[in-house]
């Protein structure tokens, strides 16, 4: 590839051809702020809050530095007075149509529209106040909120749902002063074909939309001395959760999590990986079954709520490749409100069952019919690892200080196969473990393909007599991909594991917000999944069927995967919906 010479603050440096202004001052040394700008799936230049001079022979002008290319021997400035009053004056005008209630918002703090007020010193007193239309909060959706007095029309939502995710439900709705984000024909999220991903929160830069908040239920719940309250936490949770406190994009933390958890009051702390090998041992057995009986192939894991939400929207036709498996949250808690339940002499009616998931999707998931195994629902609250974030604040615990505690037993016991969970590909692999032990008696432990962020991963494994072609995805517009060929009849795996956030749910839309500014230069879902990884080789135990847990729980309750027993707690039923119906 060509490249070409400029100079960034008279610093001079060679950038390949195409690259942007943006991206030639982050090699410089130097970041452009920006509002709107999302790389590859949002470049609209729109906010013009990365404006930046320019001069290419004919003088200095300002132009948008995430969508302009540089040209050979351009001089840029990022930093004139020129650049920082437009700079300024964009926001001022941004905040004449914004909710400024900083105080009691949800991203107080980590608002990159906040962050950028402080930084060129605009107070809340804007001189461009003036009329302002007024928008109901719309809270009809079961995982999130939409507050359009905050929105500042970047877009960044309407670009995640749209490209990254394959949907569309949301939009920008009238012109000019009037336009605003919303579904079409003004309907309320809970009403469209919105499968709760939450992606469009996780890029939000400011307070427009946030997942709804159940901590103080939660807490309400510890106090109630007749409840048993207990928490699982997810895979995914223990790799993001320490962003909350300011640790690197890639920090485990979950020692300092579990102790938390106890501080906070919850009688045992659970891991959701002990869920994750109990997910495993169902699913080999279904595939196995399948495989050996001629049932519905490829067969499609269901771990992800969005995922199965999507499928049953827009694939309803391809609902019997679904593996009728619940979730690892689900079993968990149809686990804990039936055996644990049983052991402890608990009636299941007194115990709450929480969740801490890297997903906003766990929190529709939870009131899906055939999700109440003991005949009450099971998971009482499923809340994002943000929300956890919030808690633990709001309780005065010093995080960083805690020391490292262990889960409790024997919900808290789980294996190397059960923590990858939570990075793409990382279902596949576990379940690829244990079904390459019970055909074949051998170990296949670590498997390379089915690792990583690529859109779509394909491997073909010699198990047995059998040739299983497995595929791996992430992100529902590749599903999409996936989907349509099996459709067209043009798929000849086997097996295929499907997430709905891209890279996984190291990636949720529950996950700490990260700075587009850095997303831009920094994999997250690459340095979360690390921890996942990381755990998973210095775990003793690293295939789901050696958790003696798990052989503990069949022997006592379950007998064995795909007993009748097992489908009536850990398996369920899905729902043919049409577009845009709940």
């Amino acid at each position: 590839m060509e490249n070409i010479t400029v100079k960034v603050n008279g610093v001079e440096i060679s950038v390949p051809k195409g690259t942007t202004v943006l991206e030639a001052a982050h090699t410089a040394g130097f970041e452009i702020p920006t509002l709107c700008y999302m790389k590859e799936i949002n470049e609209i230049g729109a906010c013009r809050i990365c404006v930046t001079e320019v001069n290419e022979g004919r003088g200095f002008r300002l132009v948008a530095g995430c969508v302009y290319p540089c040209s050979p021997n351009m001089e840029i400035v990022t930093n004139s007075p020129k650049v920082i009053e437009s700079r300024k004056k964009t926001l001022e005008l941004i905040l004449s149509t914004h909710d400024r209630k900083c105080l009691s918002c949800v991203r107080s703090g980590n608002c990159e529209l906040q962050k950028l007020c402080k930084d060129y010193g605009i107070d809340d007193a804007t001189k461009y106040d003036g009329v302002n239309e007024h928008y109901e909060i719309d809270d009809s959706a079961a995982h999130m909120y939409r507050d359009n007095n905050k929105c500042i029309l970047c877009r960044r939502c309407v670009a995640v749902c749209s490209k990254t995710q394959g949907i569309g439900v949301i939009g920008a709705n009238e012109r000019g002063f009037k336009t605003y984000i919303g579904s079409a024909f003004d309907m309320g999220l809970g009403e469209t074909s919105c499968v709760s991903c939450g992606q469009c929160i996780a890029v939000c830069p400011v307070g427009a939309i946030s997942e709804k908040d159940f901590t103080k239920d939660v807490m309400a719940a510890i106090a109630d001395p007749e409840k048993t309250v207990i928490v699982q936490t997810a895979p995914a949770v223990r790799a993001g959760l320490g962003e909350a406190f300011g640790l690197p994009i890639g920090t485990n933390v979950e020692g300092k999590m579990a102790a938390a958890l106890r501080r906070l009051g919850f009688d045992k702390v659970f891991d959701t990986d002990f869920a994750a090998d109990l997910t495993i041992m169902e699913e080999a057995n279904e595939f196995i079954e399948r495989v050996t009986t001629g049932g519905t192939l490829p067969m499609i894991t269901s771990c992800s709520p969005g995922w199965v939400k999507f499928c049953e929207h827009y694939y309803p036709d391809l609902l019997d490749h679904l593996s009728t498996c619940k979730s690892p949250q689900q079993m968990f808690g149809a686990t804990a409100k039936t055996y644990w339940a049983e052991k402890m002499g608990l009636d299941p009616k007194n115990i709450v069952m929480v969740s801490i998931m890297p997903c906003t999707a766990k929190k529709f998931e939870i009131g899906r019919p055939d999700q109440s195994a003991a005949g009450v629902p099971d998971v009482d609250f499923a809340l994002t690892t943000r929300e956890l974030g919030r808690m633990i604040e709001r309780a005065g615990i010093n995080f960083l200080g805690l020391p490292d505690e262990k889960f409790d037993d024997p919900l808290g016991i789980s294996t190397g196969a059960g923590v990858i969970f939570g990075a793409t590909g990382g279902v596949m692999e576990a379940a690829l473990r244990t079904a390459y032990n019970t055909l074949t008696g051998d170990n296949l432990i670590d498997i390379p393909e089915v690792r990583g962020t690529d859109a779509i991963k394909e491997a073909t494994y010699k198990v047995g007599d059998l040739d299983v072609k497995v595929i791996v995805t992430s992100g529902l517009s590749n599903a999409r991909k996936v989907l349509d060929d099996i459709r067209a009849g043009k798929c000849d795996a086997q097996f295929i594991e499907v997430m709905a956030c891209p890279g996984g749910c190291v990636n949720g839309g529950g996950q700490p917000q990260v700075p587009m500014g850095i997303r831009y230069f920094v994999d997250i879902r690459a340095e979360r999944a690390k921890v996942l990884y990381n755990l998973d080789k210095e775990m003793p135990l690293r295939q789901s069927h050696e958790n003696p847990a798990i052989k503990k729980v069949y022997e006592e309750f379950f007998e064995k995967p795909g007993s009748h027993k097992a489908h009536e707690v850990l398996h369920t039923s899905y729902v043919k919906r049409k577009v845009n119906e709940v």
